[in-house]
């Protein structure tokens, strides 16, 4: 009797062993699909995939050089902006000699997605449709706000804040990240039909070129623009703005509409 009672342990011991076995067997192998499956859908920095390429996505920074880019109302981009590590920079420490910085060619209808992350307290934008040879990019583009809202003075003027139609519309719900942390920041002009997207959610809509934008311009500080052509261009350069403040961006793209 005794010897059928440990013939009986042991099995039972054995069976044990076996079943941990292979229930650390099954977990080992499920981590390392994982870890396989995130590799594989790793997607490089200012890079586009397969996937955006046959969609009509076009990269409008390549990560090393502001090859397509040039300063406001010149030839080339001025000393303040750079590549580095991956990144469309402003700096303004580098030297006094300023500006806004276009894409050398126009838009007309465009979906435009990029990320930016602005220092602290700092102040930012990315202004559309714009037209060289006036003072300012401003004076004829319309821009979405970058802010760090927390203790930048403009964070006070509910149209001021990060995501608004600048001086126009407030982005609704805020989604912005704080200073120091990368947004995602898209704008889609189709026609018209303006829609801004910040960190992946609707913020902004309305309709460009209309009698109710129209007044709703009348009704802003761009009035004294309004002799040049503020908000009815329906094409033009994109710029990122010089607004004295250090400001980083990346993987910055285009699909034509």
């Amino acid at each position: 009797m005794k010897g059928v009672i440990k013939y009986l342990a042991f099995s039972m011991l054995t069976i044990l062993a076996f079943a941990c076995n292979n229930t650390e067997s099954n977990s080992s192998d499920t981590v390392e699909a994982g870890m396989g499956d995130n590799m594989n859908n790793e997607v490089s920095e200012n890079t586009l995939t397969k996937s955006q390429q046959d969609d009509g996505w076009k990269l409008l920074f390549d990560g090393k050089s502001l090859d397509g880019w040039h300063t406001f109302n010149k030839e080339k981009a001025g000393p303040n902006w750079i590549a580095k590590d991956g990144k469309l920079v402003f700096d303004p420490e580098k030297s006094d000699q300023g500006g806004d910085l276009l894409t050398d060619s126009e838009f007309e209808n465009y979906h435009l997605k990029l990320d930016w992350k602005i220092s602290e307290c700092g102040n930012s934008g990315i202004i559309f449709n714009v037209q060289e040879g006036n003072e300012k990019t401003y004076h004829t583009g319309p821009e979405m706000q970058i802010l760090d809202n927390s203790c930048h003075p403009d964070a006070k003027i509910v149209t001021h804040r990060a995501g608004d139609l600048y001086d126009l519309i407030t982005a609704t719900p805020e989604t912005v990240k704080p200073a120091g942390e990368w947004n995602t920041a898209e704008i889609k002009l189709n026609d018209g039909q303006l829609t801004f997207y910040l960190n992946g959610t609707k913020v902004v809509e309305t309709e460009m070129f209309t009698d109710k934008w129209a007044e709703m311009l009348a009704d802003s500080k761009f009035k004294q623009w309004e002799d040049k052509g503020f908000g009815t261009f329906r094409k033009g350069h994109l710029a990122l703005q010089d607004h004295g403040n250090y400001v980083e961006f990346k993987n910055i793209m285009i699909k034509e509409l």
